[in-house]
């Protein structure tokens, strides 16, 4: 592997499986935002608490995203 490569498979081998955790984790914050709303919270407690979850769900879609991207980079430098 060259050196350019090389970076690219090092940002794909942290970042997917990063991502993955984070849009499991954002996923799972967000049903349990919705249970807060339907048991009856207060509104500032569960749109807050699902505008963090949706913050969450969404930076794991980039990294996943991007980690995809820096796996073709890598294929393509491989070639």
């Amino acid at each position: 592997m060259n050196n350019k490569a090389t970076k690219h498979y090092k940002r794909w081998q942290y970042q997917a499986p990063l991502g993955l955790v984070l849009i499991g984790a954002g996923i799972s914050c967000i049903v349990d935002a919705a249970f807060y709303r339907y048991d009856g919270a207060a509104w500032w407690q569960w749109i807050g608490y699902g505008t963090i979850a949706l913050t969450i769900f969404n930076a794991g879609l980039s990294l996943f995203v991007d980690a995809g991207l820096h796996r073709i980079r890598y294929e393509q430098a491989n070639q």
